[in-house]
């Protein structure tokens, strides 16, 4: 670098490079070449000093890296588009990429789980059933099926999806390989809210270092467009894990709870069933309409027509309310519940719990106190 043409505009403009550049090596040579241009053994000037303290700040807090392993929250767009994430450094991303998946496939730590429930109909309506079976026909390479009409609700009740013990779910994870230090990736065949479910259980268990496939199984495929390589129905092998947990009440509510959220302005309670079901023109449980004083954020809003959930940009622009306020989501068996306040996580709430016996057990009792109509 020659010394007669430094300048401060050349200085701002190496500057602008610098921070906003993650590549290693630019970096290390820009500083090397300051060094040698301006470390002789002679005074430096103060402005010079100011500025070369100011480059070796900003060179450090770009990261100054030119490859990551940890996940970055990514979304569908044209190419697979990466988004601000509300997650401090080194913290898990809550969703990953089909092609962060990839990349990652066969990492040590990484066990990946399909967490598939299918919904069919007969002559009764609807009814939710295992997906092992489809899981034993195809699935992504190295998954392992998490099963939600398993050992990871309670098995002893006559309600679907009520939440196991602490002790069934350590073992249930420890069964499926999962290691205090492992990265958990979860995703589905279709619906995303089967994949929230294990997520946020994960998270009431003391464990943090889990994501989503963001699209699914769906995802996974459209990136072997033509291939026969996507899924196999090959099982693999595994040890059983070393999980143990660490409950954090706070994120499971129970009915008392709720009902003393009914009279509790700092505390929003949410719906997040669709508007018609909301405002009570059908019932799929005991009684008609909404947990008095409850707002309405269906789950499907938090997802494109592709199967993806919205960038954190959308979320922002969807969601009101300062993001410590105290919030309770439910639904009719804490599914759709779990989706919701997952993308709460997601935008950055922190006091966010999930009422997991939901209306199916609120519908039963007629002194918990419901409401017809658009109104709370």
């Amino acid at each position: 670098m020659n010394k007669k043409i430094w300048s401060k505009r050349l200085m701002f403009e190496y500057l602008h490079d610098i921070s906003t550049s993650s590549n290693r090596k630019l970096v290390a040579s820009f500083l090397n070449e300051v060094i040698l241009s301006f470390f002789k053994p002679r005074k430096m000037n103060q402005m010079m000093t100011k500025y070369l303290l100011l480059i070796t700040i900003l060179a450090i807090s770009t990261g100054c890296s030119e490859t990551s392993n940890s996940p970055v929250e990514a979304d569908k767009s044209t190419q697979t588009k990466l988004v601000k994430s509300n997650l401090v450094q080194n913290k898990t991303a809550p969703l990953v990429s089909a092609k962060w998946l990839k990349e990652h496939l066969n990492d040590a730590n990484l066990v990946l789980l399909d967490a598939s429930v299918l919904i069919e109909m007969d002559e009764t309506g609807y009814k939710s059933i295992s997906g092992k079976d489809e899981y034993a026909k195809s699935h992504i390479p190295n998954a392992r099926f998490a099963d939600l009409k398993g050992n990871l609700s309670d098995q002893s009740s006559k309600k679907e999806f009520i939440m196991p013990s602490a002790e069934q779910f350590q073992k249930a994870m420890r069964n499926l390989g999962v290691n205090k230090n492992s990265h958990v990736v979860i995703y589905a065949r279709e619906n995303q809210s089967w994949p929230t479910r294990i997520w946020w259980m994960l998270r009431w268990a003391g464990f943090d270092k889990a994501s989503i496939l963001n699209g699914g199984q769906n995802a996974w495929t459209e990136l072997f467009i033509g291939s026969e390589n996507a899924l196999t129905s090959e099982i693999s092998n595994y040890s059983s894990g070393d999980f143990e947990i660490n409950i954090r009440k706070e994120l499971v509510a129970d009915r008392d709870r709720v009902l003393n959220a009914i009279s509790d302005k700092n505390i929003t309670i949410v719906d997040s069933l669709s508007p018609a079901h909301y405002q009570g023109n059908f019932a799929m449980y005991a009684r008609k309409g909404h947990i008095t004083s409850a707002i309405n954020l269906p789950s499907s809003n938090f997802v494109d027509e592709s199967g993806y959930f919205l960038s954190i940009d959308d979320l922002d622009l969807m969601l009101d309310g300062k993001r410590k306020d105290k919030m309770i989501t439910y639904c009719g068996g804490g599914i759709a519940a779990s989706s919701v306040a997952f993308n709460l996580h997601r935008a950055g709430f922190s006091n966010v719990a999930v009422y997991m016996g939901s209306l199916e057990e609120w519908t039963e009792n007629s002194e918990n106190p419901m409401s017809i109509g658009d109104n709370p």
